[in-house]
């Protein structure tokens, strides 16, 4: 059953990177849309969405957001690989609560949560893995720790009332992107960017749009009952590329030299361990430069069987990686879009 196009949609979150392609997709198709967000965004107002602003760590403003709708994307999150658990816990695990208690309350029947394939990362090599993978016994970081903690509330409370569906987009990247490519553009004109081990795994991303249209599917298939209703779909490019080569690209295309320099696994995944311990033992500012989760995530393979998306969902990336790239260069080349 899709959605109600006469009734609205709240996309938490709306104002992000994936939220507001959500967002602009949804509005292509005349549907009405409600965003919640902690400050108030005007490509959101250009695009008639209305605007409700708060913390989703609180019930009231979430359950102002959530009464009226006919469903709800969830993507709001706090992410990154550092910062107190207790700031990812409150947004990531008690924003989630507050979501799912909001869709009872107001009788909404459909959630389409978004959380991440580092839910399952151990620390070693995923190749081709599909949606059985585990969740690992122990994280070393507070993102994957609480959006698998998410994530499992989402799907327990998949029921004849509502239907819940949660998707794992990897890597998600392209213009607008607010965080990757970011961070690798910073390490990069720092001289902080280096290559962690020898290998260059294959790894799994995803282009925006490809994520975005993932979510409109899922929210047309899902209902109370339906084939996709308290499940998990692994949502990615289906193109494996090398890691290394790929940062490669994503420098020539801002016109920054490619990484050269490399840093034994073992080297980087000792200094994360030092760095991590003297930042929270000395509580310094900022981030540490490596982590264990980095390390880990730097020198493995992480890509995905998608076959449960295309069969469930109907999931084809329409997007190919250099069509990506190609429109990647032409925002970075407009003026204001300096990476």
């Amino acid at each position: 059953m899709t959605l109600d196009p006469s009734r609205p949609v709240l996309v938490t979150g709306g104002g992000g990177f994936l939220g507001s392609a959500i967002v602009e997709m949804l509005r292509g198709r005349g549907q009405a849309v409600r965003s919640l967000t902690r400050r108030r965004y005007a490509k959101l107002e250009a695009l008639g969405v209305e605007q409700v602003l708060g913390d989703i760590a609180e019930a009231e403003v979430v359950d102002r957001a959530v009464e009226g709708c006919d469903a709800v994307f969830h993507v709001a999150a706090k992410a990154g690989l550092w910062g107190p658990v207790e700031e990812y816990r409150r947004t990531n695990v008690v924003g989630t609560e507050n979501v799912i208690a909001a869709c009872r309350r107001f009788g909404v029947r459909k959630l389409i949560h978004t959380s991440s394939p580092s839910v399952v990362f151990h620390g070693t090599d995923l190749e081709g893995a599909d949606e059985s993978a585990p969740y690992p016994d122990h994280y070393e970081a507070a993102y994957p720790e609480t959006k698998a903690i998410a994530e499992r509330l989402v799907l327990k409370a998949d029921d004849g009332a509502l239907a819940t569906v949660v998707l794992r987009p990897h890597l998600i990247w392209g213009p607008g992107d607010n965080n990757i490519l970011p961070r690798i553009y910073a390490r990069a004109r720092a001289n902080r960017l280096f290559r962690i081990g020898s290998r260059n795994p294959l790894i799994d991303l995803t282009y925006i749009d490809n994520a975005a249209a993932a979510q409109l599917l899922a929210a047309d298939k899902l209902d109370v009952g339906s084939p996709i209703a308290g499940k998990v779909y692994f949502i990615a490019q289906g193109q494996p590329v090398p890691l290394w080569d790929m940062v490669d690209r994503f420098l020539e295309i801002a016109h920054l030299p490619p990484v050269r320099r490399t840093v034994p696994r073992g080297l980087a995944i000792a200094l994360g361990r030092v760095l991590e311990l003297a930042y929270r033992t000395l509580h310094l500012p900022g981030e540490p430069r490596m982590t264990r989760f980095l390390a880990h995530e730097l020198s493995t393979a992480h890509w995905y069987n998608l076959d449960a998306a295309r069969r469930d969902l109907g999931y084809a990336p329409h997007v190919g990686i250099e069509e990506g790239l190609r429109r990647l260069a032409a925002s970075l080349a407009e003026p204001s879009s300096a990476p």
